[in-house]
C-alpha cells in the first residue's frame, strides 16, 4: 500500500525496515553491525569471535548511559561486566547483555515494582524466570521502568518519572513492560524481560515496533512467591525477532513446584521454528474483537496485514462472529485483589504515594468489591472463557489489533478518544477508559495465546497486528509470525537508535 499523504489523512504505511536486516534463508537475522541485529545474531558473533561479551556489554552500558528515553530504574555495571568476562559462549545466550523488568525480582537489586510504597525495598532473590536465564548464560545489565504494579499500559511513575518511545520521545512505549520495550527498540539491550498480564508485553511491543508473544497461563513459572489468582499474568520477553522469542521459551519454560499451576516443560521451540504446514487452517479477521474502537487507518492497516499473512500462509478465511464481553473491570478487581494483600496494612495510609490510576483502582475496589462482585466476576469469566471457546470451535486463528490506536502522550493521561471520535460523549467514561485494553485483555482472562506482529506505521509510530490463538499452541503463532517476519521485514530498532 502507497504512503497515504494526503492533507488531512493521515500517513499510513506498511512494513517498511528503518534499519536494514539480511535474513538468510532460514529466517535468520544477519547484519553487518550485530549489536543492531537480533540477540540470536549476537550471540552468533561472539561465539564467532567478531565481539567479546564485555565489548557487547560496554556497548550496551554505553547506549544506557547516553539515552534520554529514561528506560532502566538501575543499572549494575560492575556485576554486568563481571559476568560478561567469565561468559561461556556457548550457551543458548552466553554473554548476551539483557535487561529485566523492574516487576521481575533480582537478588540484591530494588524490587520498588515501580512505585514508591516500597522504595527502599531490595530483593533477596531471582525469579524462577531470571534464574534460568542467568543459567543460560545471560549477563543482566539492569533494571527496565515499568508502570506501578503493572497496572497501567502507560510507563509512568511517580518515583521513576516518564518513560519514553524510541520512535518518537514525546509518545509513550506503553505498558505496564514500557521500559523493556523502549530499550530493545531504541537499541539499548537486544532482549528484555516482559509480563503480560492485560496486554503488558503485546501492546508495547505494538507501540514500538517489537515482536511480543503472551503464551498460555502457566508456560513460564511465576515463583518463588507466586500470586495464584487472578490467573490473568504470565511471563516472557520483549523481542526483536521470532527467533530471539522461541530461544527465549527454550530456556525459561517448564513446570517449577512454586508455581502450581505452572505447565510442564515443552521442548524444541527454535529447533521447531518452520516445522508445522499452516495451510488450510482457519483464519477469522475481526479488527476490533467486538469489543474495542479502533482508529480508521490502523483498523486498514491491520486488515491488509491480516489479508496478506493468510495469503501467505495459505490459510482459510472464514466468517465467525466474534463479539467477547467487555472485560476490563473484571480485570482490574481481580488484579486488586492481589495488590491489596500486598500492600496490606500499608494502605489508605500510602495513599498519596501511588500514581493516580492506582488510587482510583483501590479506592473502588476497597468501596466497591464485596463477595457477590466477586461471585459476578466468576460468572463473567466463564462467560468470556465460553465466548472465545465457541470463536475457536470455528477457527484456528484470530487476527486483531494490538491496540486500538497508536502510542499517546509519554506522560498520559490514558487516551479517552480514538482517531476523532470522543468516546465518552459516545459511549460513557467506563468503555472509554476500558477501550485502551479491550483489545488485549480477553486472551488473558481465557489464558489463549497471543502474538503481536509489526505491521507497519501510522503517522511514523507503529501499529502491531494481534493473532490469537488456541491454548497450548504458541508454536503455532510463532511459525505463522515467522512467515510475516521472513515477508514483511520489521525494523529491528527504531529510527535513529544507537548503532
Amino acid at each position: 500500500m502507497a504512503d497515504d499523504t494526503t492533507e488531512g489523512r493521515a500517513s499510513v504505511s506498511p512494513v517498511r525496515p528503518a534499519v536494514l536486516a539480511i535474513r538468510d534463508g532460514k529466517g535468520r537475522t544477519m547484519t553487518t553491525d550485530p549489536w543492531q541485529g537480533d540477540a540470536c545474531s549476537l550471540v552468533d558473533a561472539m561465539r564467532a569471535g567478531t565481539i567479546t561479551p564485555t565489548e557487547a556489554v560496554d556497548q550496551s552500558l554505553a547506549a544506557i548511559a547516553a539515552s534520554g528515553l529514561n528506560a532502566f530504574s538501575h543499572v549494575d555495571a560492575d556485576a554486568a561486566r563481571a559476568t560478561a568476562a567469565a561468559a561461556d559462549t556457548s550457551l543458548p545466550f552466553g554473554g548476551l547483555p539483557l535487561a529485566v523488568k523492574e516487576l521481575d525480582p533480582v537478588e540484591g537489586w530494588p524490587y520498588t515494582e515501580a512505585s514508591l510504597v516500597f522504595a527502599e525495598r531490595v530483593s533477596d532473590h531471582d525469579s524462577t524466570m531470571v534464574s534460568r536465564l542467568r543459567g543460560a548464560g545471560a549477563v543482566l545489565v539492569g533494571q527496565t521502568t515499568a508502570s506501578e504494579f503493572g497496572g497501567v499500559n502507560c510507563t509512568n511513575s511517580k518515583i521513576h518519572g516518564t518513560t519514553r518511545n524510541p520512535w518518537n520521545p514525546e509518545r509513550t512505549p506503553g505498558g505496564s513492560s514500557g521500559g523493556s520495550a523502549a530499550a530493545v527498540a531504541g537499541g539499548l539491550v537486544p532482549i528484555a524481560t516482559g509480563g503480560d498480564g492485560g496486554g503488558s508485553i503485546r501492546i508495547p511491543a505494538g507501540f514500538t515496533g517489537m515482536f511480543g508473544l503472551k503464551s498460555t497461563f502457566g508456560r513460564i513459572p511465576k515463583g518463588p512467591g507466586a500470586l495464584q489468582p487472578p490467573l490473568t499474568v504470565v511471563l516472557g520477553c520483549v523481542a526483536r525477532s521470532v527467533r530471539d522469542t522461541a530461544r527465549w521459551f527454550d530456556v525459561c519454560n517448564g513446570f517449577d513446584p512454586r508455581d502450581t499451576l505452572s505447565l510442564p516443560r515443552v521442548e524444541g521451540w527454535e529447533a521447531g521454528l518452520d516445522s508445522f504446514d499452516l495451510a488450510g487452517r482457519r483464519a477469522v479477521i475481526s479488527v476490533d474483537l467486538g469489543a474495542a474502537i479502533v482508529r480508521d487507518e490502523v483498523a486498514t492497516l491491520v486488515t491488509q496485514a491480516a489479508e496478506a499473512l493468510i495469503a501467505d500462509a495459505g490459510l482459510k478465511r472464514v466468517d465467525v462472529v466474534v463479539n467477547l464481553p467487555q472485560g476490563g473491570i473484571v480485570w482490574a478487581m481481580s488484579n486488586l485483589v492481589g495488590l491489596a494483600g500486598e500492600l496490606g496494612d500499608r494502605y489508605p495510609e500510602c495513599t498519596d504515594d501511588l500514581t493516580p490510576e492506582i488510587q482510583l483502582g483501590m479506592n473502588i475496589a476497597t468501596h466497591n468489591y464485596n463477595v457477590r462482585s466477586a461471585g459476578d466476576n466468576e460468572m463473567f469469566r466463564i462467560e468470556v472463557n465460553e465466548a472465545m471457546a465457541d470463536i475457536f470451535d470455528q477457527a484456528d486463528f484470530v487476527f486483531a489489533a494490538t491496540n486500538p490506536d497508536v502510542a499517546f502522550d509519554a506522560a498520559g493521561p490514558l487516551p479517552t478518544t480514538v482517531g476523532d471520535v470522543d468516546l465518552i460523549a459516545t459511549y460513557g467514561f467506563e468503555r472509554a477508559v476500558g477501550n485502551n485494553g479491550a483489545l488485549t485483555i480477553p486472551a488473558n482472562l481465557t489464558g489463549n495465546p497471543a502474538v503481536s506482529i509489526p505491521v507497519g506505521t501510522v503517522d511514523g509510530l507503529p501499529v502491531g497486528m494481534q493473532v490469537i490463538g488456541r491454548h497450548h499452541e504458541e508454536q503455532l503463532l510463532l511459525d505463522l509470525a515467522r512467515i510475516a517476519e521472513r515477508e514483511r521485514p520489521w525494523p529491528l530498532v527504531a529510527p535513529g537508535a544507537p548503532a
